[in-house]
């Protein structure tokens, strides 16, 4: 096999080979700083379009390389991609690879390279370099990687000289702050988004969530009659909060008005969630159609007026497909989720600290009533 003419990796490589180009003997350049060049496959123009680099009309020249890692919970990733917007933005050729758990959460028209978290990735990523790495998550994975990928610039949570998380920067050092002292915690009056993006040196101007246009192509035949406002409520509250978890007779009740006013009601959740809205449908004639993979999940969200949801992960879904949302909250500082002036923060009507606490022992949830969420609710609807 013929050496390669040309300078491989910086601007084009030239080469003669695959038996002389088929004995035609004529060189062919391979442009491998092309934001679309692939290097182990076709690119996606050749594939569908039979088009040779060397003339292509779709070469772009990759810009800056940027790293994302925010592995998860499902709700965090889906509330950081509003940063995506900001450095396509900004910098529009650039290559964004991001390294998370849900890679279903994040869409291919403003992430290169989604990255599932497994030991080839994991292994491509510390034999890489990058312009930019920005590390949103304070896992202990994430920081070992915050230190040990290359990177012309860090930003974001990175490790100390005892394996623990630490701000690779001043501009952190807000974030961290906040998330080991309860105190300071209680008292912040940033938003999550005003935080991430203060991380990345940006201002936040309500840039929107992104939610994949796939997760709304599954189209379900499901039995929604649309002559009213469409309700969907959210009942689960995870695993291990049940400090923020609302009375199961509160959901019955709060479904009965609706449905009472004509209003068509909806119940969503998980899989843990199934035994439970079984009840509340059987109870109050609300409409329950079982648990769903997100991209089923984001249908049935879209397919309503307004939410009403715990601080979980439908919460930022609902958000993102800019529904009317009534939020139900105790054990999070409110000031951390930005509803984008479409929603409405309820909270229990007494003091209680069971600010990030599993467990509340006075059971707060109890004291924020069905009627004060109701009000709420109409009140958004006719807005």
């Amino acid at each position: 096999m013929r050496e390669p003419i040309g300078y491989f990796g910086k601007e084009f490589f030239n080469c003669k080979s695959a038996k002389d180009r088929i004995l035609g003997v004529q060189k062919m350049m391979i442009k491998t700083n092309c934001k679309f060049y692939r290097g182990d496959k076709p690119c996606l123009f050749h594939k569908e379009k039979k088009v040779v680099c060397e003339t292509c009309s779709h070469y772009v020249k990759l810009g800056k390389r940027l790293l994302i890692i925010k592995l998860g919970s499902l709700g965090d990733v889906i509330r950081t991609t509003p940063l995506l917007r900001k450095l396509k933005d900004v910098f529009p050729e650039a290559e964004i690879s991001w390294l998370t758990q849900y890679q279903e959460a994040l869409s291919s028209e403003y992430v290169d390279n989604i990255l599932e978290v497994n030991l080839e990735n994991i292994t491509w990523l510390t034999a890489n370099s990058f312009d930019w790495l920005i590390n949103l998550d304070k896992a202990k994975l994430a920081i070992s990687l915050s230190k040990l990928v290359k990177a012309k610039k860090k930003s974001g949570f990175g490790m100390d000289k005892y394996g623990k998380c630490a701000p690779v920067e001043r501009k952190g050092q807000n974030k961290w702050l906040t998330g080991i002292d309860d105190t300071l915690g209680k008292a912040n009056d940033k938003n999550y988004l005003e935080e991430i993006f203060q991380i990345s040196g940006f201002r936040f101007n309500r840039e929107e969530y992104i939610i994949p246009r796939s997760n709304l192509q599954v189209k379900h035949n499901w039995d929604i009659n649309n002559a009213g406002k469409v309700i969907g409520l959210n009942t689960g509250s995870g695993p291990l909060w049940k400090s923020r978890r609302w009375p199961q007779r509160y959901w019955i009740e709060l479904a009965k008005k609706l449905r009472n006013a004509g209003c068509e009601v909806i119940l969503l959740g998980g899989e843990l969630e199934d035994f439970s809205n079984r009840i509340i449908a059987s109870e109050s004639g609300a409409k329950y159609f079982g648990n769903f993979n997100l991209s089923e999940f984001t249908e049935l969200v879209d397919r309503c007026d307004l939410i009403v949801t715990g601080v979980t992960m439908c919460l930022h879904l609902a958000i993102g497909l800019k529904k009317k949302v009534v939020a139900l909250n105790s054990a999070f500082n409110k000031n951390e989720f930005y509803l984008y002036e479409r929603g409405v923060i309820l909270e229990p009507e007494i003091e209680c600290g069971c600010y990030y606490a599993e467990e509340c022992p006075r059971q707060c949830m109890n004291f924020l009533t069905v009627e004060k969420v109701n009000e709420t609710v109409w009140l958004l609807l006719n807005k």
